[in-house]
Formats: structure tokens, sequence, C-alpha cells
């Protein structure tokens, strides 16, 4: 009895351990181990899509991100038919895009005409947030975008390959270059005359010398918008 009771503990000693090993179960063959997320080196944040739409600190750059407007040179003067955008931050009714009329005027709501014509934008900042402040709004955070200048033509006529009305290139909002402007017209004919330039401004005639000009003798002469250019013919 005792020799049987040995053997069954021999038995129970080899065999149980892989019977508890048996029941538990593998992974199975399908298995597979959850990836782990990679973390972004400059995750988005909230404010990235909206910079240039949230409320002003010193509203210097306040301007929303739909309006897009061409870069004017420093100190740039508005003049009739200017074409801008008026914003009043957390204002969306009086959001405005138009051109100044031919008086320099704007028409905005709630305040009806203004004068802009003859300020820089600066200067018009701070007389459309002076005049919403008076009636209408508490401190009116406002921005002005130019975003197109008005149209600036100059009439070439004479002695040019291709004499006509010309607008201004965009990049030269203060006017361009008598030699600038008698290119746009496609340069002199044989029989053009450069030392025998006019050009109509308003009720003045001026005389220029474009071959001064050519020589380095003399600066470039600026022509402005509306100016009417006549290149002579030549005597000879």
């Amino acid at each position: 009895m005792k020799a049987l009771t040995s053997w069954l503990s021999v038995l129970l000693f080899i065999v149980a351990p892989g019977f508890c090993f048996a029941q538990i179960p593998s992974a199975p063959s399908s298995f597979r181990p959850v990836p782990e997320i990679p973390t972004l080196a400059n995750p988005p944040t909230a404010s990235s899509s909206t910079a240039t739409s949230s409320a002003p600190g010193g509203y210097a750059g306040y301007g929303s991100a739909s309006t897009s407007g061409v870069s004017p040179p420093a100190g740039y003067i508005l003049t009739a038919n200017d074409f801008v955008a008026v914003e009043v931050f957390g204002e969306e009714d009086l959001r405005t895009q138009v051109r100044l009329n031919g008086e320099g005027n704007l028409s905005l709501p709630l305040l009806g005409s203004v004068h802009l014509a003859g300020l820089t934008l600066t200067q018009a900042v701070a007389r459309l947030t002076d005049l919403y402040g008076r009636d209408y709004l508490v401190s009116p955070k406002v921005n002005v975008t130019l975003v197109g200048y008005a149209a600036r033509r100059f009439t070439i006529l004479g002695q040019v390959n291709r004499p006509g009305d010309y607008q201004m290139p965009e990049s030269s909002p203060g006017g361009i270059g008598l030699v600038e402007a008698i290119g746009i017209a496609g340069g002199y004919t044989r029989i053009a005359a450069p030392e025998r330039i006019s050009v109509r401004r308003g009720n003045q005639l001026l005389k220029v010398n474009a071959k001064r000009i050519a020589r380095g003798v003399a600066s470039d002469f600026h022509i402005e918008s509306g100016d009417i250019i006549t290149v002579g013919e030549s005597i000879f």
C-alpha cells in the first residue's frame, strides 16, 4: 500500500505540471499587437488656421483670412476708385469690399458716405475707428486693406510703334518713368525725335528731352495717371 502511494505521488509529480500548463491558452495565430500611435513632432494647434481672424492684441495685424490685398508702398495715399476692404472685429455685418467713388468717398454700413481719398491706410483706420466709436460701437477694432489700385492709365501718341491708351502696371502705383512708358508702347519709330516729347498734364504742357535721359545726363521723367504723351517727328 505504501509502495502504491509512493508510485501515485511520482506519477502526479510528472503529469500535473503538463496538465496545468495545458490549461493556459496560447495567443491565437491571428493575433497582432496593437501598433503604437506615433506622436506628431509639430501637432496642429487650434489657432493655426484662425491666426488671422483671432481677436487682435494690438490690432495692427488684424484681418480676415479671406481678404487678400495688394502690398502698397509705405505711406500710400488712397485715391478715387481704389478698391478697399473694411472690417470691424466681431461685426460681420459691417464687413465691406468696395471701390471709392470718383470723389474719393466710400459708402459704409451705419456711417453712410465717408471721404477717404487723400488718407494713408493708417489714417483711414483712425478715421473709421473714430466714426464707429462715436455713436455705434464701444472700442471698435477696424482694419482697412487695399485690395486693388484704381485703374491708372496714360496715353501715348505720335512716333511710337503702338500709340494708344495704356494701363500702368499695378506694381507701380505711383506712376512710371517716361522710358518705361515708351517701351510699353513698342518703342520709337524710325522717324521719332526723342528730344521733342511733350506731356500734357491737366492744364500744363511739359517739354521733355528723352535723348538726355537716355544718355544719363537727365533723370527719367515721371509719368502720372492721366498724362498724354506725344513723341515728335524728326525733321530730317
